[in-house]
Parts: C-alpha cells; sequence; structure tokens
C-alpha cells in the first residue's frame, strides 16, 4: 500500500505552470503633457548636437580669421583695409565672354583678386591688372589658391591687346550700378582705382589703396602671404 499523499482522500492533485491563473498588470498610459515634454527634450538635444557639429566644422576657420585679425605680434601693419562687416557676394548673374551666363556666387572657394574697370581699360585699368597678376605670380606655389578675376562694368568689346595679360584670369561682365551694392571704394575714390580681395568662402573682406603702385603692391604681397598662411588649414587649392 503506497504512502504517497495523492492517494489520500480529499487531496488536492498539483497544479501545472500551464495551469496557473493568469496575472494581469496594468500599465498607465503617457499623459499627452509628457509627451509634449519627451519631445521638446529631444528637439533641443537634436539642435545641441547640430551647433557642436558646425562648430566643429567651422573652427579651423575662425581659428585663421582670428589669428589674423586678433593675435598680431607687435609691430605688424596691415597694408589693406578690412572691410568689417564683410560682405558675401552677392546672387549677380555675370556674362562671360562667350555670352554664357555665369552666376557670381560660383567663384566661392578661392581666394579672389577682383579689379573693376570698363573694357576699353585706360591705363589705370591696365596697372591694375599687372599688379594683380604679379600679385599671383609673387606668392609662389600658393598661386593655384588664388584666382584673378576682372569685372568688366560696361558692355564695351575688350581690346584684343589685353589677350595675353588676360590669360588664365576669369573675365566676366557685371554692371556697375549692380556692382556698386557689393564693392565700394573709399571715400573721394572710384571703384576702378582698387584691388579688392575675397575670402575662399565668399566674403569680400579687404580692400587695396587706391591707385596702388608697385611699392605698395610690394606691402600688398604681405597681406596676401599672411591670409594664405592663416587658411591653409582649410583651404585648398581649386573649387
Amino acid at each position: 500500500m503506497s504512502g504517497s499523499s495523492s492517494s489520500r482522500p480529499g487531496a488536492r492533485p498539483p497544479v501545472s505552470g500551464a495551469d496557473e491563473p493568469l496575472g494581469l498588470t496594468v500599465h498607465s498610459m503617457p499623459s499627452p503633457e509628457g509627451l509634449d515634454a519627451e519631445a521638446g527634450r529631444r528637439t533641443v538635444m537634436g539642435r545641441w548636437k547640430m551647433i557642436v557639429v558646425m562648430l566643429c566644422c567651422a573652427a579651423p576657420v575662425i581659428a585663421s580669421y582670428f589669428t589674423y585679425y586678433v593675435i598680431r605680434p607687435e609691430g605688424r601693419s596691415v597694408y589693406g583695409e578690412l572691410i568689417n562687416p564683410q560682405r558675401p557676394l552677392p546672387a549677380l548673374n555675370a556674362t562671360a565672354s562667350d555670352g554664357t551666363t555665369v552666376p557670381l556666387t560660383t567663384l566661392k572657394g578661392q581666394w579672389l583678386l577682383i579689379a573693376v574697370a570698363g573694357a576699353a581699360c585706360d591705363a589705370l585699368c591696365e596697372q591694375q591688372l599687372y599688379l594683380q597678376r604679379q600679385l599671383r605670380e609673387s606668392v609662389g606655389r600658393e598661386k593655384d589658391r588664388v584666382d584673378r578675376v576682372w569685372l568688366v562694368s560696361d558692355a564695351a568689346p575688350v581690346p584684343a591687346r589685353l589677350a595675353n595679360g588676360l590669360h588664365g584670369a576669369t573675365v566676366l561682365r557685371v554692371p556697375e550700378a549692380e556692382l556698386a551694392g557689393w564693392l565700394a571704394p573709399s571715400a573721394g575714390h572710384a571703384l576702378a582705382e582698387h584691388l579688392y580681395v575675397v575670402d575662399p568662402l565668399g566674403n569680400w573682406m579687404m580692400r587695396f589703396p587706391a591707385r596702388m603702385d608697385t611699392q605698395g603692391a610690394s606691402r600688398a604681397k604681405r597681406d596676401l602671404d599672411r591670409l594664405l598662411r592663416a587658411s591653409v588649414s582649410w583651404d585648398e587649392p581649386g573649387r
């Protein structure tokens, strides 16, 4: 006779796990206010992350300009006039020598030395184009980071005598009235009397003195050298 408890009268059979009654847990639904708060926190966090990424990308540019404009050894002087605030390339359409339309903003990506004059190109214009060419050549191996640009301010034909000197330069026509909304001469001078410097970000940031001579050009070269050195960490040849 077995002594098993299962044979005793009135004993309950063991209950398997599969036969256990289900235990239900009720979870409260999040309130709309909580969802809105969470979404707001995520939006703020996303914006901060985007700002950090943008600052990381812009850091080399900011550092180079800070070095050039702020941390200057004693005795250093800038020959060109710094433009403050800088003026970005305008959304103007220029006309190339073959008649095609070229947005000025496509010039971004290189340091630009800009001359402005009518197509007839008088003695002052020829002097400006000559100094522009010499300045670019004077920076040596860095010259591929600099483009020469002549903005022709009228519709007259460009004389054939200028062809050799303009080899490698960008020649675009833009009416002087439109250019006046972007470039500006110093007080008492005309637009054609200066050479203008535009950085690779497309900002007009410097203007060399009016009617610059060869002695002045040697001082302008020092400014250009400093700009190229200050931007070497983020600017490369070509667009």
